[in-house]
C-alpha cells in the first residue's frame, strides 16, 4: 500500500471508464463540468472532471446538485463552472444525471466555502453541506415571487447614542466597505439597532447577514426587521424551521427576492446577492461554532466573506471577546463604543460582595452564603416596587474542576497553566500537558487542599420560593425555556443563555454561584463570565429607575469590576495581554488533535509542523480501555498566527495521508477550538 496521496488520486478518479451509454455526445459549448464529490476523503478534496451530454446541457448549469460515477458508484455532487477543455489526460466520463437544474450554489458563496476549508484544515465539501440545506423538490417547483421594493432609509437615531455609530451607518449606506467592533448599552434595544442596519442596506440596493446564537433572538430581530423593511423583505433561518419552510426561505435569497436573512449559525453561508453588511451579534456565545466539520465559526465565516465580497463586518455584543479585541488592536476594525456618561446614565448599579465595608460587618458570612442579605435586599425591594427579580443559576453538568477549598483559586499546573484534575487514586495532573502535581500549593493562598466545583441549580427555586412566600417563581432552562415575562413581580430563575426578556426590564438581577463560572476548567472561563454576567444585567432597568444588579462573587476580581464598571473593553484587552504572555490563543493559532494513542502518534509523525509549532501532550481523555490504557488521546498544536495558515495546510496534509492509507482509527482535528480541554 503506497502512502502518496496523489497515487491514491489516480486509483480513485475516473480515469478509464466503460464507454458511455448509448451514443451521448458531448455538449457542443463548455462541454467539461468541473465537479465537487460528495466524497468526505481528505484526499479527494477537489474538482474532478466530467463531460456534460448534450441532452443535460440545459439543466447542467453552474451551482446545480448533479450525479456522477465515482469509484464504480454513484455519487452527489455540485457542478462549480464548465470550461471548454479539460486538463485531464485520460478519458472522461459523463455526467449521469442532473438532480435539479436550481443554481442552488452561487460562484460567491463556493469561493467563500473554499476559503473556510482552507482556514480550517478541512474539505470543500463538509463546508458545502454546513452552507446548502438539503433539497426540497416541491418547494423548488414554486413560482418564484417578485423582488422586495427597497424599503426607506431608517432614522440614524438609534446610533447617534455612539460617536462613531452613525459614521458607520452612513458607510453602509454608501457601500463603503467598513468594519467594526461594537458594544452595546445596557438596555440596549439591540435587535433595533441590528434592523437599522440592515434596512439601512437595503435601502441601497444591497443585502444583509444578521446572524444570532439561537432562534429566541432571531424571532427578535426577524420582527425588527419586519418593522422597518417589510415582511417580503426579510426571511429567517434557524433549525427549529421545518425543512419546506427552512428551503423556501433559503430559496427566496437565491432568488433575489429577499435582501435581508436572520438566522443562527449557518445563516452566515446564505446566498444573500450583493450583501452589504455582515453582522454575528454575541460572536462568544459557543452556538456560533459548529459541531461538524471543520467545525468554523460564525465570526471567522463573516469575516472571510467580507473580504471576499468587500462587505462591511459588525462584531457586536454585550461583553467583548479576546478575539473581537485582536480585531479592534490590529487596526482592522475601530470599536464603536459609548461615552462613559453613556453608559452611567444606562447601566444599573452593580454590587458584588465585600464592595463596602459595611456591607461585611452587618453580614458577616456574605462571602461564603450562597445568597446574602444584600441580595435578599435588593430583590425585596425590586418585587416591593412592582417589578420581576432575575436569578441567574450556572446550568448543570459542567466539566468538574479542581480549586483551592479555601479560596477557590482556580488549580493550574506550573509548567503550562493549563487546568488540573485528579482521577480515582491518583495526584492531581495538567489536561493540556499531562505534567502530574502532587505537592500542589495555591498560588493565592498557599492552602494545600482542593476541592471540586460542583453546581446545583433546581435547588435554588424551591428555596427562593420559600424565602419569598407568595410570590410567583418561574423557570427558564434546559427543555422549557422563556422568551418574555410579564411586568408583574415573579421570582425568574434562569440558567445562563435562557434568561427571558422582561417587559420594561427586571428591577433586580441575582447573579448567583459566581466563582463556579469563574472557576470552569476553560480558558475561556473568566471571559465567558462576564458575558454571561453581562447578558443578564443588561435586562436590568437603569440604575435611575431603580435597577440593581448582585453579583455574588468577590469585588476585588478583576473580571467582576469589569461588570461593576461595565467596562468590557478593558476585561478584554487584559484577557488578551494575559494569554499573549501565555501562548493561548488568539494570539497564537491552535490545534486540537483526538484519537486512540496509535492514530494520534502517527499524526503527529505525518504532520509537517512550521517553523514555529510546538506540540503540548499527549493527554488522555476519558476512560481507560481493557489493559489500563487511555482509549483516547488528546495533543495540542501551537503555533505563531502569522504561520496560522501554514498550519492549517499541514493538517490538511496530514489528513490525506491517513484517508489515503484507509486508516480504521477515527480522528478529530479542530483548529482555534474553543475547548481546549
Amino acid at each position: 500500500m503506497t502512502s502518496d496521496p496523489d497515487a491514491l488520486f489516480e486509483v480513485a478518479a475516473p480515469k478509464k471508464p466503460a464507454p458511455p451509454k448509448g451514443k451521448q455526445q458531448p455538449a457542443p459549448d463548455l462541454p467539461v463540468a468541473k465537479v465537487y464529490v460528495d466524497v468526505p476523503l481528505a484526499h479527494l478534496d477537489r474538482t474532478y472532471d466530467y463531460l456534460v451530454p448534450d441532452k443535460l446541457d440545459a439543466d447542467a448549469v453552474p451551482g446545480c446538485r448533479i450525479r456522477v460515477r465515482f469509484a464504480g458508484q454513484l455519487v452527489d455532487g455540485f457542478l462549480i463552472e464548465r470550461v471548454a477543455e479539460s486538463d485531464h489526460a485520460g478519458t472522461l466520463q459523463f455526467l449521469d444525471r442532473v438532480v435539479s437544474p436550481e443554481p442552488v450554489l452561487a460562484p460567491e458563496i463556493a469561493r467563500l466555502c473554499r476559503a473556510v476549508a482552507d482556514r480550517y484544515g478541512g474539505t470543500m465539501i463538509d463546508v458545502l453541506r454546513l452552507a446548502i440545506p438539503p433539497r426540497h423538490g416541491r418547494v423548488e417547483a414554486e413560482d418564484p415571487a417578485e423582488p422586495a421594493p427597497p424599503p426607506a432609509v431608517p432614522d440614524p437615531a438609534g446610533w447617534s447614542r455612539y460617536p462613531r455609530g452613525t459614521a458607520f451607518l452612513e458607510a453602509v449606506r454608501t457601500g463603503r466597505q467598513a468594519h467594526a467592533v461594537w458594544q452595546a448599552l445596557p438596555g440596549e434595544d439591540w435587535p433595533t439597532r441590528l434592523a437599522e442596519l440592515a434596512a439601512t442596506a437595503a435601502s441601497a440596493g444591497r443585502g444583509a447577514v444578521l446572524v444570532v446564537p439561537d432562534h429566541r433572538d432571531v424571532t427578535r430581530v426577524h420582527a425588527a426587521c419586519v418593522a422597518l423593511a417589510g415582511a417580503d423583505a426579510v426571511v429567517a433561518l434557524s433549525a427549529d424551521q421545518g425543512p419546506a419552510k427552512r428551503y423556501r426561505a433559503w430559496l427566496s435569497l437565491r432568488r433575489g427576492r429577499a435582501r435581508i436573512v436572520v438566522g443562527t449559525r449557518a445563516s452566515a453561508y446564505a446566498p444573500v446577492e450583493k450583501p452589504g453588511i455582515l453582522v454575528v451579534w454575541d460572536d462568544g456565545d459557543d452556538q456560533h461554532s459548529d459541531l461538524r466539520s471543520p467545525y468554523p465559526h460564525v465570526r471567522d465565516v463573516l469575516i472571510q466573506r467580507g473580504a471576499l465580497g468587500k462587505a462591511s463586518v459588525l462584531v457586536a455584543g454585550f461583553a467583548r471577546t479576546a478575539e473581537a479585541q485582536v480585531l479592534v488592536d490590529s487596526g482592522w476594525a475601530p470599536e464603536i463604543v459609548a461615552t462613559r456618561d453613556a453608559i452611567r446614565d444606562a447601566a444599573p448599579r452593580v454590587t458584588a460582595i465585600g464592595e463596602h465595608e459595611t456591607q461585611l460587618a452587618r453580614d458577616p458570612a456574605a462571602r461564603t452564603a450562597r445568597v446574602p442579605s444584600v441580595a435578599f435586599d435588593a430583590a425585596r425591594a425590586a418585587l416591593k416596587a412592582g417589578h420581576p427579580v432575575l436569578v441567574q443559576v450556572p446550568r448543570r453538568g459542567y466539566v468538574p474542576a479542581l480549586t483551592c477549598q479555601d479560596c477557590r483559586t482556580p488549580a493550574r499546573c506550573r509548567r503550562c497553566a493549563g487546568p488540573l484534575s485528579q482521577g480515582e487514586n491518583k495526584p492531581p495532573a495538567c489536561r493540556w500537558c499531562a505534567a502530574a502535581d502532587a505537592n500542589y500549593r495555591c498560588p493565592t493562598c498557599g492552602s494545600r487542599k482542593l476541592r471540586a466545583v460542583v453546581i446545583g441549580a433546581k435547588r435554588t427555586a424551591e428555596e427562593l420560593g420559600r424565602a419569598f412566600a407568595g410570590v410567583p417563581v418561574r423557570t427558564s432552562g434546559g427543555q422549557e425555556v422563556l422568551a418574555a415575562v410579564g411586568p408583574e413581580p415573579a421570582l425568574v430563575v434562569a440558567t445562563p443563555g435562557a434568561e427571558p426578556v422582561a417587559e420594561h426590564g427586571y428591577g433586580a438581577a441575582l447573579l448567583l454561584d459566581a466563582w463556579a463560572l469563574l472557576n470552569r476548567a476553560d480558558l475561556r472561563a473568566t471571559e465567558e463570565a462576564l458575558r454571561r454576567w453581562m447578558t443578564a444585567s443588561a435586562l436590568v432597568r437603569p440604575a435611575s429607575d431603580g435597577g440593581r444588579v448582585v453579583v455574588m462573587a468577590d469585588s476585588a476580581a478583576p473580571t467582576v469590576q469589569a461588570l461593576v464598571r461595565w467596562d468590557p473593553v478593558w476585561h478584554a484587552s487584559r484577557e488578551l495581554a494575559a494569554r499573549a504572555e501565555l501562548g493561548f490563543p488568539p494570539a497564537v493559532r491552535m490545534a486540537s488533535v483526538d484519537g486512540t494513542p496509535s492514530a494520534l502518534a502517527a499524526f503527529l509523525d505525518d504532520l509537517p509542523l512550521p517553523p514555529t509549532g510546538e506540540v503540548l501532550g499527549p493527554v488522555p481523555l476519558g476512560d481507560l480501555d481493557a489493559n489500563g490504557q487511555a482509549a483516547r488521546e488528546r495533543a495540542l498544536i501551537r503555533v505563531t498566527r502569522a504561520e496560522g495558515r501554514a498550519l492549517a495546510t499541514a493538517l490538511a496534509k496530514a489528513q490525506a495521508i491517513r484517508t489515503a492509507r484507509k486508516e480504521p482509527d477515527p480522528l478529530r482535528v479542530q483548529l482555534d477550538p474553543l475547548d481546549l480541554i
